[in-house]
């Protein structure tokens, strides 16, 4: 009866342990890439003693509304052959994304990239936005004070990642209305934004999730 008793017990937890690896890839699946770009930016700024930028929901949804126009043109060596007027950040950009026009700052640069295939951020970083001195340089520019990054992808790529920085005053430039609120996201993903990826990552289980659930599902057809 203790045996029963016993196995019965391992049973419920090797089951929640399963739930909580699929909630987990749920997760991982589901979040917001172009937050861990502004967090891998913040990181190598301070390595490198620059000041922490402050990260800009209106930045990160014109860098957004900047790729949606860029997709479609990107080359055989990741290069993103695509360049908006200036007129297109106010006259598209800040209106798409309910940006205060009076609010609108100064843009001291920006780097933009593609990949055929979606990586994580970390690559993203490394292999995708700053891949050279020239992008580099402007990483290290120490007139930024804020940082917004976009992400989109069309339907198994490429993806098309883009960084915007200025040199605005924090919550007083780029100020989007209602807070955002209004924005009605269909695809890609923004920083500073509490919602999810819609269409911009790689669907599927993350493989340390994979592993994960076999390993439970092992243990639990041993206890069984």
């Amino acid at each position: 009866m203790m045996e029963i008793k016993l196995s019965c017990c391992h049973f419920h937890f090797l089951c929640y342990l399963l739930a909580a690896s699929l909630v987990f890839s749920h997760a991982h699946n589901h979040g917001n890439p172009a937050n861990e770009i502004v967090d891998i930016i913040n990181k190598n700024r301070t390595d490198q003693k620059l000041p922490h930028l402050n990260d800009s929901p209106g930045l990160g949804c014109m860098a957004l509304q900047y790729i949606e126009l860029c997709k479609g043109n990107c080359t055989g060596n990741n290069v993103v052959n695509c360049k908006p007027s200036e007129d297109d950040f106010t006259e598209v950009f800040a209106p798409n994304c309910g940006v205060e026009l009076p609010t609108f700052g100064t843009i001291t640069g920006h780097v933009i990239g593609c990949q055929k295939k979606y990586v994580e951020p970390s690559i993203a970083f490394s292999q995708v936005l700053v891949k050279d001195k020239s992008s580099l340089s402007i990483l290290k520019n120490k007139s930024h004070t804020e940082v917004g990054v976009g992400l989109v992808g069309v339907h198994k790529g490429p993806f098309f990642w883009c960084v915007l920085f200025s040199n605005g005053q924090t919550n007083s430039t780029f100020v989007l209305e209602n807070r955002g609120e209004g924005i009605k996201q269909k695809t890609g993903c923004y920083s500073g934004s509490s919602a999810p990826c819609s269409g911009a990552q790689k669907s599927g289980f993350a493989p340390s999730s994979i592993f994960s659930m076999s390993y439970v599902l092992i243990l639990l057809f041993t206890f069984l």
